[in-house]
């Protein structure tokens, strides 16, 4: 879990991008906010928008789709395109890794693999290119669903 200090600065970044962008800084927004650093793993908004109302959180849906694009541009989530929905997990207080994902079912895998980043070093420094961020994503099926097609 990420530490009370970064969660504060993620906090201060996220009125910051309100103010700059002329956005009210409502309480709802706060409550997405909050509730996305308490997840752990991948969610859909679909998923975080229900999860929200069931512990009475008075939230509407685009407030929940909104917020969530508004922390994907501060770099608060990640997001990942899984058949025609986004699913997110938060982007900082974790290892990186990397997505294994199952084009039928939907399930993800997380893998870590320091050949792969050891490649993504040598070129970008092939390129002169200063990388910032990076995601890598192998789409395919997972085991339950390729014994399933065959």
């Amino acid at each position: 879990m990420a530490s009370a200090k970064l969660i504060e600065k993620v906090r201060e970044n996220f009125v910051n991008h309100l103010k700059k962008g002329n956005l009210r800084a409502t309480e709802q927004r706060y409550e997405v906010l909050n509730s996305v650093l308490e997840m752990n793993g991948h969610f859909g908004a679909e998923d975080l928008f229900i999860r929200m109302k069931n512990e009475g959180k008075k939230v509407s849906r685009a407030t929940v789709y909104n917020t969530l694009e508004l922390l994907f541009e501060l770099g608060v989530v990640s997001r990942h395109k899984v058949g025609n929905v986004f699913v997110y997990e938060r982007a900082f207080g974790r290892e990186h890794h990397d997505h294994l994902i199952c084009v039928n079912c939907g399930s993800i895998i997380e893998f870590q693999s320091e050949e792969i980043e050891k490649i993504q070093d040598e070129i970008c420094k092939k390129y002169r290119f200063k990388p910032i961020r990076h995601t890598h994503q192998i789409f395919g099926l997972c085991a339950k669903c390729a014994v399933k097609e065959k």
